[in-house]
């Protein structure tokens, strides 16, 4: 289905298929799109995916709970923002990938971001940890 040896910029829409019946705080993982997987969210009506990986812990996003637009990772809570892949603090320090996805005409389309889409985020004391 998925052709992940170039994610770079302008990579050629990838068809999900229909996710008509995927309902709001639901997720699905497309674990052969990417180097990581994806996982697809609908929050508050709309589709979103992310890189099926937190940043803090190399676990499937996947396997959490999305609740409104935050997919919080199952292994320490870490939270990520479906909308953009910026982390909310703690235990992870930087974000996840966030890639484009449309749906017309019964069809949902992702689009992999070119960079990780990580970000910074909040860091209380100026350092950083790296833990992976």
């Amino acid at each position: 289905m998925a052709d992940d040896t170039d994610d770079g910029p302008g990579d050629a829409p990838i068809e999900l298929g229909d996710l008509s019946d995927l309902a709001d705080g639901q997720i699905r993982c497309f674990e052969d799109i990417g180097p990581d997987g994806i996982v697809v969210c609908r929050a508050g009506g709309d589709l979103y995916a992310l890189t099926d990986n937190c940043s803090h812990a190399d676990t499937p996003l996947s396997e959490g709970r999305l609740r409104g637009f935050g997919l919080t990772c199952p292994l320490h809570g870490a939270s990520f923002d479906v909308r953009d892949g910026s982390h909310s603090g703690p235990p992870a320090w930087e974000g996840v990938g966030c890639h484009t996805v449309t749906e017309s005409d019964g069809v949902a389309v992702v689009v992999l971001a070119g960079s990780t889409g990580r970000d910074d985020g909040p860091v209380a004391d100026g350092s950083r940890m790296q833990t992976r």
